[in-house]
């Protein structure tokens, strides 16, 4: 029984173990110059597959394959080398940075695939960078120069040069320099600035790049900015003064078109004619130049007047006067009395 025992024992002990790949790097951070060779670490075993896939990938916006099926693809193809599992790209740029991944599949193991990433970082010299600097600038305006290096890794530090000499921030002076932004602040220009200016970029890996000197001009205003400014305001005051006489021409009624008449005294329209009554007196007041009217036209108007108004009413009292020259003429009403009775007894 104890051999037995023994025995069962020893065959569970030697039962299957659980095997799998596994996948490494030595290296998992690189970092290359530019236009060098990198090299990308990748260590495996396995417990029975001694001919495993190997594939390397890049991941970025997508995953693209470096190396797959035993050959490299797309830009590695002619640039790239492969010993074992570990990946040596030639002469890498800027674009090769990234993240790359390493897997090994063993079909034959119990866990068949296994994977290391690396980090691939290219480090880029600075270069030339970019100046923007005014050829001229009016005296007492603020200023801002701007450089910028896109392209070194890492980023750029920025230092800038006025006649060849370092422009040193300080609290007393009239700028301000921002070494990592690229940007020389200048506050109320004077004809002291004025200058050659130049930038220059720097960093760990390269020796550090200038753009070319440019020259800044500090100028007079063409005329005192005092001067200009009054004037301004005297022009706005000017037309404001005009719309509120406008506006007040057009309240009073001014500005409106009046008539022309011949006589320059106001118009005062006529009273209302006096209701009908039995004594009343109407006083008629004529005016006629003597050559323009004769005699008989006048005496023929006396008969209609005298006519309508015997219809309306019994005792009215008629002055009328005609004036030639100075000299006046006048009626006597009780003596037209009786024209009245007699036409009004004609006509009734």
């Amino acid at each position: 029984m104890k051999m037995l025992a023994l025995l069962l024992f020893s065959t569970i002990l030697q039962g299957p173990v659980c095997e799998s790949v596994t996948v490494s790097s030595s290296k998992p951070q690189v970092e290359v110059h530019e236009h060098t060779d990198a090299v990308l670490f990748c260590e495996f075993r396995t417990e029975r597959d001694h001919n495993p896939r190997i594939e390397w990938k890049k991941k970025g916006k997508g995953v693209t394959f470096v190396y797959f099926n035993n050959k490299f693809t797309g830009p590695y193809a002619a640039r790239a080398k492969i010993e074992g599992a570990t990946l040596t790209i030639h002469s890498v740029t800027l674009k090769d940075s990234g993240e790359y991944r390493c897997e090994v599949t063993a079909s034959e193991d119990h866990v068949s695939l296994g994977e290391a990433t690396v980090t691939l970082s290219v480090l880029v010299p600075p270069h030339v960078p970019s100046c923007d600097v005014p050829s001229s600038v009016f005296i007492g305006a603020d200023l801002e120069l701007l450089c910028k290096d896109k392209l070194s890794v890492p980023p750029a530090t920025y230092s800038w040069y006025k006649d060849n000499k370092p422009l040193k921030a300080s609290g007393e002076t009239p700028y301000s320099v921002d070494t990592k932004k690229g940007t020389l602040k200048l506050k109320s220009v004077s004809k002291a600035d004025s200058g050659m200016y130049r930038c220059e970029s720097s960093n760990s890996v390269g020796a550090p790049k200038s753009c070319v000197a440019q020259q800044l001009k500090v100028l007079d205003y063409p005329l005192n900015m005092t001067i200009l400014i009054a004037g301004a305001s005297g022009f706005v005051a000017l037309v404001l003064f005009c719309c509120i006489c406008i506006c007040v021409c057009r309240r009073r009624g001014c500005c409106n078109k009046s008539k022309k008449t011949k006589s320059n005294k106001p118009y005062c329209p006529p009273p209302p004619p006096p209701p009908p009554s039995r004594n009343v007196s109407v006083i008629w007041e004529w005016s006629w130049v003597w050559h323009e009217m004769q005699i008989k036209e006048m005496f023929l108007l006396f008969f209609v007047f005298f006519l309508v108004q015997e219809l309306q009413t019994d005792s009215v009292l008629y002055d009328l006067r005609l004036h030639h020259g100075g000299f006046q003429w006048s009626f006597d009403s009780p003596s037209f009395l009786q024209m009245k009775s007699f036409l009004k007894w004609f006509l009734l």
